[in-house]
C-alpha cells in the first residue's frame, strides 16, 4: 500500500472493499440465475411430463373409479361429459342416477385394474383394461362380482380432450362387448 495519509488509506481501503462486494454481489447474482434457470427447466419439463395425453387419460381414469369407490357422485360427475353415452343406452343423468342406485347397497367396494393401456388418437382417449371388483358379500355384490369378474374382455373409455388446457379431458363413452345388463333392469 502506498505511504499516504491516514485518510487516504481509509478512503483506499473502502474501495477496495466495495470493489471486492460488488464482485460477491455479481457472483451471488450469476449463480443465483443459473440456479433459478434450472430449476425453472425442471418444473418445465416435469409438467411436460406430467401434463402427455396418455398420463392425462390414465390419472383420469384412476380419479374417476376411486371417486366411484368412495362413493362421491358430485366429484365423479365432474369427471363425465355432458354428451355421454354408452353401449347401453346411458345417457350423463341415467349412469350417475343408476350408480348410485347400485352402490347404494354395497359396502367396501373396491375395483381394481388389471393391465392398462391407453391410446391417443388427436383429441380423444381410449383406456381399456380389464375390471375386477371387491367387496363384502351381500347379494348385490355377488352378483356384480360374478357378472363383472369372469369377463373376458376389456372394459373400454373413451376420453376427450374438451379445451386447451392439457388436463381438462371428459369421459364420452364406456363400453365392453362382454358385458350384458338384463332385459328389465330400470
Amino acid at each position: 500500500m502506498p505511504a499516504w495519509g491516514a485518510t487516504a488509506q481509509a478512503h483506499y481501503l473502502i474501495a477496495v472493499a466495495e470493489c471486492l462486494k460488488v464482485d460477491r454481489v455479481r457472483y451471488w447474482f450469476r449463480g443465483g440465475f443459473y440456479i433459478g434457470l434450472s430449476i425453472a427447466l425442471l418444473i418445465g419439463l416435469f409438467l411436460i411430463w406430467l401434463w402427455r395425453p396418455e398420463r392425462q387419460v390414465h390419472r383420469h381414469t384412476q380419479n374417476l373409479l376411486q371417486k366411484v369407490e368412495r362413493r362421491n357422485w358430485t366429484a365423479a360427475a365432474d369427471f363425465i361429459a355432458a354428451d355421454y353415452s354408452d353401449q347401453w343406452g346411458h345417457n350423463r343423468a341415467l349412469l350417475l342416477e343408476r350408480m348410485r342406485e347400485a352402490f347404494r347397497y354395497m359396502r367396501a367396494f373396491r375395483i381394481t385394474i388389471v393391465d392398462p393401456n391407453v391410446r391417443i388418437n388427436d383429441r380423444l382417449g381410449m383406456w381399456s383394461a380389464k375390471l375386477t371388483v371387491d367387496g363384502d358379500n351381500g347379494e348385490p355384490m355377488t352378483f356384480i362380482k360374478e357378472r363383472v369378474n369372469s369377463l373376458q374382455t376389456r372394459f373400454e373409455l373413451e376420453w376427450r380432450h374438451v379445451s386447451s388446457k392439457p388436463w381438462d379431458w371428459k369421459l364420452v363413452g364406456v363400453s365392453n362387448p362382454g358385458l350384458e345388463i338384463p332385459a328389465g333392469f330400470e
